[in-house]
């Protein structure tokens, strides 16, 4: 099978006063004479070593189920720090979602052959990287034009800005949660029930004109039950 190329890379960011390493996947036949759009991965380590999405885009690309698809994967530095940048409660939140749209997305499309439409850019996560997916594209609707959501944290802040989100007919969105996701740990040393403001969230989409969908997987909150995931969730959002 062709396999994609991995590249490491570093941008300042002046918002968050601190320099952001990301690595950066391209498909197998990447070239800068054609457009392509791109997936950016919050907590990027995971999703390409226990998710496998480089592995499973190659695989969609190779059968040609996929677009050819850039994506990009964010590491967190610490469990501190991703809280900072992650949690609708942390200090530096508001700041990360301005980085992700004012500064990586302009260098990647400097950088790259990229659509510069937000159908052409979306977002990935997992439990609080999730929520930075959905909170980044309804701040930013025509910057990222779809979200994929594995396990987001959901808190009143987050429904409530989706209630008032005035233009639905901007975002694609992919939501997914596991019906076992009763008692997850938090960074915080407590444990939170998941499942239900996850059901809570659903129905407020669903009552507005998302183009939108929604599963609930047998099982936890674990990287076990989102990796089989990742195929239909690229072929959801990216589909030839």
């Amino acid at each position: 099978m062709n396999r994609g190329t991995y590249k490491e890379e570093t941008i300042y960011s002046n918002y968050l006063k601190e320099e952001i390493s990301f690595q950066v996947y391209l498909p197998y036949n990447y070239s800068p004479l054609y457009k392509y759009s791109f997936l950016i991965a919050n907590d990027g380590s995971d999703y390409f070593k226990l998710g496998r999405l480089g592995r499973t885009a190659d695989e969609l690309i190779e059968n040609d189920e996929i677009e050819e698809l850039i994506i990009v994967g964010i590491p967190y530095k610490s469990v501190e720090d991703r809280w900072r940048k992650y949690h609708p409660d942390g200090e530096q939140s508001d700041d990360y979602l301005r980085f992700l749209s004012n500064e990586l997305v302009p260098y990647l499309d400097q950088e790259y052959a990229t659509f510069h439409l937000g159908y052409g850019r979306g977002l990935i996560g997992d439990s609080l990287a999730a929520t930075v997916a959905l909170r980044a594209s309804l701040d930013y609707p025509r910057t990222f034009g779809k979200a994929i959501l594995h396990s987001p944290f959901v808190n009143d802040e987050v429904m409530e800005k989706v209630k008032a989100f005035a233009e639905p007919e901007l975002l694609a969105l992919y939501h997914v949660i596991g019906t076992e996701e009763t008692d997850v740990p938090t960074t915080d040393g407590k444990t939170k029930n998941f499942i239900e403001p996850n059901r809570e969230l659903s129905k407020i989409i669903k009552e507005k004109d998302f183009d939108y969908f929604y599963d609930e997987f047998e099982g936890g909150h674990i990287w076990k039950n989102w990796q089989p995931d990742m195929k239909r969730a690229l072929l959801h959002m990216f589909k030839l």
